[in-house]
């Protein structure tokens, strides 16, 4: 991912400045790009194979009872995966283990001790969970799928119970994660999960030349085993930063305490996260069948640039806004990260609102994968597009709190906007129900979207909000000005797009692959020319700059 150029030049012009400091502006802004790229090319092939393990998927399951099956599955075990895993060890022992580093040395006993400590915690959490996710999984899946049939609870129920290990194993890879990031290794932890999605690439495909007729059980399978793979490829690197990776005690130890204390509010920010899935579960099975596969392939589709764009800025910045946790820096690296996610997720957003239809159908419809399920699809993913530009900030701002080892404050955050958004999901959900035939009846899954995207709007202005109080105010006027300009650009764009494809409706029939794809590629391009000519780059602010800042 080649990171974007300065749009707006924020400086401040110092007679007093040595000859050489332009050269050594430039070393530092590519020092602050090059952990982002490194992320953003490991998630862009882990995305990639994602892809490709999506179209696979949807080949073979469409988005019939096993594809709901199979979507709710995968979300239940993943609730305590998201309750422990990346986000929690990001927030809570990432700052804890930087700071450790920086202040002792990473060939210290002192950052070891409190690496393999945390790391006995975290199996301990894995292996008790995931024991009891299987023996309650009958339980779980009946709380959950309050209108799904007895087929689609007992096929899920099955898949849920080879899941909830898959989901312990991939909490242990964060705490990887976390070590090697802490470490300023960036590429391998991200990119690890390639061969989970490989796994079950392979696994599908060689249960459909088999003949069986599990395919579902079979994804399931091969995504356990992709799990341990992933998680095996990055301890070789782990040791060897570490020392060693045998789980210590010392649980009473300060800083592994002070960890624990920091997991407590992000686990409960989660946690309210995780209400928000569930009932999203819920809300689809009583919407009907499809639902909860539009639901997943509509979100398989929008994490991708959130993943590529929103999640590789902040955790590429997290490890240094822990170790330099001032004002000074933590403004322009917020700054810096908002506009580089801004620059890249808007378009994406105007395509996914403008021409999803045609994601939707090159990426998938195939085999099982009918006409109808596009339609379903892009309905939902251009709903979920009204706030992909807040889920893709949200994170950036939070590791800001995080930085400042604040996590209770996000937590709070959270609670309001889920409760929000929860609220207006199922309101806009069951109003959308009742008022459709029982034929457009999968529709009303564009509620469940609408409501999330208001709930990730309040979140993200909340911590805006309360981040720049904290920090005496985030942009300046020009910041805010090339913002503006920005979005300009980005409907400029999508305008541009809709009325070619409106001028070419009659004479282009998307008929086959060959012509939807050579109609999408036509409509970017029409859009990028005048996105690029007014957007052209985002503002870059360097720490010495902040001075200069206009209010």
């Amino acid at each position: 991912m080649r990171p974007p150029p300065n749009w707006v030049r924020v400086t401040e012009a110092s007679s007093a400045a040595p000859a050489s400091s332009g050269d050594r502006t430039e070393g530092r802004r590519a020092g602050w790009l090059r952990p982002a790229t490194a992320v953003g090319s490991g998630i862009f092939l882990s995305r990639i194979t994602g892809f490709a393990r999506d179209i696979a998927v949807a080949a073979f399951l469409g988005t019939n009872l096993l594809a709901d099956a199979y979507f709710a599955a995968i979300k239940i075990p993943n609730i305590i995966r998201n309750l422990l895993g990346e986000g929690t060890l990001s927030a809570a022992f990432v700052p804890v283990y930087s700071e450790a580093l920086e202040r002792d040395g990473a060939n210290a006993p002192a950052p070891a001790r409190l690496a393999t400590s945390v790391l006995g915690l975290v199996l301990t959490a894995a292996l008790f969970l995931s024991a009891l996710g299987v023996i309650l999984a009958p339980w779980i899946t009946d709380a959950v799928m309050v209108g799904a049939d007895d087929e689609t609870r007992r096929i899920t129920t099955e898949l849920v119970r080879i899941l909830f290990p898959m989901s312990g194993t991939l909490i242990v890879g964060a705490w990887f994660l976390g070590v090697l990031n802490s470490h300023g290794k960036f590429f391998l932890p991200f990119v690890a999960p390639t061969l989970w999605n490989l796994s079950q690439i392979a696994g599908l495909l060689l249960a459909h030349a088999l003949g069986s007729e599990k395919l579902a059980h079979a994804l399931a399978w091969s995504a356990l085993v992709g799990s341990l793979l992933q998680v095996g490829i990055q301890l070789p690197a782990a040791r060897r930063l570490v020392g060693t990776l045998r789980p210590s005690g010392g649980w009473s130890w300060e800083p592994v305490r002070r960890v624990a204390r920091n997991t407590v509010p992000v686990i409960s920010s989660q946690g309210i996260f995780q209400i928000s899935t569930l009932v999203d579960i819920s809300l689809a099975t009583l919407v009907g069948t499809s639902a909860m596969s539009a639901l997943g392939y509509s979100q398989r589709l929008m994490y991708l640039p959130i993943s590529l764009f929103g999640i590789s800025v902040a955790a590429a910045a997290l490890p240094d806004m822990s170790r330099e946790a001032t004002v000074a820096r933590l403004r322009p690296r917020l700054v810096n990260g908002f506009f580089q996610i801004l620059f890249f997720v808007l378009p994406a957003a105007v395509c996914f609102l403008v021409f999803g239809d045609l994601i939707v159908r090159l990426a998938f419809e195939r085999r099982a994968f009918t006409e109808t399920s596009t339609l379903i699809v892009a309905a939902v993913l251009g709903t979920y597009a009204l706030g992909l530009v807040a889920s893709a900030s949200q994170k950036l701002f939070a590791s800001g709190f995080h930085a400042l080892q604040d996590t209770r404050t996000p937590m709070i955050i959270a609670a309001v906007a889920v409760t929000v958004g929860i609220g207006l999901a199922v309101t806009f959900t069951l109003l959308a129900r009742a008022g459709l035939p029982t034929e457009y009846r999968p529709y009303a899954a564009m509620g469940i979207a609408l409501g999330g995207a208001c709930g990730a709007w309040i979140n993200l202005l909340l911590l805006w909000t309360l981040l720049g109080r904290r920090l005496g105010g985030l942009f300046d006027r020009r910041a805010l000005r090339a913002a503006v300009r920005l979005a300009g650009a980005a409907g400029l764009a999508g305008l541009t797009a809709a009325l070619v494809r409106s001028g070419l409706a009659s004479r282009w029939p998307a008929t086959g692959f060959l012509a939807n794809l050579g109609l999408l590629l036509l409509l970017m391009a029409c859009g990028a020319v005048p996105y690029l000519l007014i957007a052209r780059r985002p503002p870059v602010i360097l720490p010495q700059e902040e001075a200069g800042l206009e209010r």
